[in-house]
């Protein structure tokens, strides 16, 4: 009878075990291949981040080609944050069910977010392990001297719990800066800063010369994961001769902003987003611990700051799903966003070291840059390598990332790129896409040292990296987005679609600097990548051609719109059109879009001696007599 007994118990077990579903992707794979050193002790607390699945996934995906395409008359009608939580974010009975499910189980809610895409927990290890039938050990790293903690098991919880993933359960991965400083180097740079590093007014010769536009009006949010001393980025203000540009610190997880030891990353972004647009009306400063929480926040804010048009973000970071659905909303509200390649040149074996979907960011790559008379005019550009040979059979440093993310399928905006010069894939997505200088740029920091000694604030560095190439992409794009509201039109949003249509047509050779000379090969990948005419998986496109780059993509955002019948305030906008054509052929560059929102006619003759394209979408329209 005993025997009998015990074999109900396990088939009940069986049962239970099959009721509940499994959340994937949460077990660094490295992991399930170590011994385990030790429990995790049970009485450790731990912050979660418990991610909701979006409502209407196949509306949001058509609303994104159709928001990106000029075609369509959803073109660029981005949506807010509020618009994005009731079309898509999860329903309110399912965000309380989640908070009620995680509080049966013991976890306190610490902070809800305002899309309700998540929501922070806290808790026992034991009451963890409980709630996900999980154990959770200390492992060594396979690659970094310390130790990590991750589950022995997928997560699983009860099969009608509306929960996508989990963040928090492991450590495998830290945010690292892409950055590399030292004291400048005589004679390896062309600019006007000590020993020829570059300044702010060289970045700007290089990329914007002549353009006088700085970023008014925009909102800059840079994502990070240290402090930074204030004094620091005055200094770099007082040395370039800039205004200070006001910060607005948003602190998650229970952070402070007190510099720590990768303060340097932090500081180089917010000094390379005042060197290119000294004049945005505020950086948002988002700095935690957990990247889903970072990341939400910039999407959906609850600490009141406004949302930032243009995001940078300079850190390797780990994640899929528990960022992309930040990154979809961001990409459905027209923020632009942008990641940078990394500093270890080639991915090894082609693949991606971090398992994040990178189709709805614009990845950018570092270039070597030389100026003529010391850094007056653009002379050329280089792919950043600085060669430095790998040590104990880890990757090289100084050097632009690329290669092909087999873990991310092709992008549209991807798949009619020649790949026969560049040995990039037909099959997945390749990165980068675009370019700009990551070497030899004068910064400010504060040395912090770990060995007790105090922190020394105002120290002059020569950074690197591709951790520079980012931030100053977003400050370029808050350029193009200050001269599109001066024009009475929308933000240009997710950049990717319009460069790579642009980099496809005529216009490619006068908008960007094309990088065809270096590679980003090291030791551990001798044969790839090399620069190539077009796009390559080292530079991408390259490096933007101010002006011409500029009016380009403004001629690209928000169409202009004309309605026959109406009378009031005249802008173009879709709620302020205009009432002729003709108002409409003269607001747009070539290349843009004009779309009548009325059925009607309109005597009007005019001759169009540029490229455009007109459409109707409130009926027939008919123009001349």
């Amino acid at each position: 009878m005993a025997l009998s007994l015990a074999l109900l118990s396990l088939t009940a077990a069986s049962i239970l075990a099959e009721e509940r579903r499994v959340l994937l992707t949460q077990v660094p794979e490295t992991a399930a291949h170590l011994q385990r050193l030790e429990r995790l002790p049970p009485g450790q607390r731990l912050h979660l981040a418990v991610g909701l699945p979006l409502r209407n996934e196949n509306t949001l995906n058509k609303l994104l080609q159709e928001l990106y395409n000029p075609a369509s008359t959803n073109f660029h009608r981005f949506l807010t944050p509020e618009q994005f939580a009731e079309k898509f974010g999860p329903a309110e009975q399912d965000y309380q069910k989640v908070m009620n499910y995680a509080r049966s189980n013991g976890l306190e809610v610490e902070r809800t977010f305002a899309n309700r895409a998540l929501v922070d927990v806290a808790g026992t290890v034991a009451d963890i392990e409980g709630m996900f039938k999980i154990r959770l050990g200390v492992y060594e790293h396979p690659t970094e001297k310390r130790q990590f903690f991750a589950p022995d098991v997928e997560p699983t919880v009860a099969p009608d719990m509306p929960i996508d993933f989990v963040s928090g359960l492991d450590n495998y991965v830290i945010p690292r800066p892409n950055y590399f400083q030292s004291k400048p180097v005589p004679g390896a740079a062309d600019g006007s800063g000590k020993n020829g590093a570059y300044l702010a007014v060289d970045l700007r010769n290089a990329y914007i010369p002549g353009v006088t536009n700085d970023g008014a009006g925009q909102i800059v949010g840079l994502v990070e994961f240290d402090g930074y001393t204030p004094s620091d980025i005055l200094d770099y203000e007082a040395t370039n001769g800039l205004p200070n540009v006001p910060l607005r610190n948003v602190l998650l997880d229970g952070v402070s902003n007190i510099a720590g030891t990768e303060n340097g990353e932090v500081c180089l972004d917010i000094e390379m987003v005042i060197a290119m647009a000294p004049g945005v009306k505020q950086i948002n400063v988002y700095e935690g611990v957990n990247n889903a929480d970072v990341m939400n926040e910039i999407a959906a804010p609850t600490n009141g700051e406004p949302v930032p048009t243009e995001v940078s973000c300079s850190w390797g970071i780990g994640g899929n799903t528990n960022i992309l659905h930040a990154l979809l909303e961001m990409v459905a509200q027209g923020q632009s966003v942008f990641f940078d390649s990394g500093d270890y040149g080639a991915y090894h074996n082609a693949t991606n070291a971090m398992n994040i979907d990178q189709n709805y960011v614009t990845v950018v790559g570092g270039t070597e840059l030389s100026m003529f008379n010391s850094g007056q005019e653009y002379e050329n550009e280089t792919v950043w390598n600085n060669n430095i040979t790998p040590t104990n059979g880890t990757l090289a440093k100084d050097q632009s990332s690329g290669g092909i993310l087999t873990n991310v399928p092709i992008p549209s905006y991807q798949q009619n790129v020649n790949m026969s010069l560049n040995q990039g894939s037909t099959q997945w997505r390749n990165v980068p896409d675009v370019a700009m200088c990551a070497d030899h740029i004068e910064v400010v920091l504060t040395d912090v040292f770990t060995n007790g000694n105090p922190s020394v604030p105002g120290q002059v560095k020569s950074a690197f990296g591709t951790s520079a190439a980012t931030p100053l992409w977003a400050a370029f794009t808050a350029l193009v987005n200050q001269q599109a509201s001066a024009e009475g039109k929308g933000v240009v949003g997710f950049l990717n679609p319009a460069i790579y249509d642009i980099c496809q047509g005529a216009s490619y050779e006068t908008c960007f600097n094309d990088i065809t000379n270096g590679s980003n090969t090291n030791a551990l990948s001798p044969d790839r990548w090399f620069a190539a005419p077009g796009y390559d998986l080292c530079t991408g496109w390259g490096s933007p051609k101010g002006l011409n780059l500029l009016n380009t993509l403004v001629g690209l955002t928000s169409p202009v719109y004309v309605d026959f019948n109406y009378s009031g305030f005249q802008n173009g906008t879709y709620l302020d059109p205009y009432n002729t054509v003709a108002q409409g052929v003269s607001a747009v560059m070539s290349g843009g879009n004009i779309i009548i929102d009325t059925a009607g006619s309109s005597s009007e003759t005019l001759t169009i001696s540029k490229r455009l394209t007109i459409s109707a979408s409130g009926g027939p329209a008919t123009i001349g007599k």
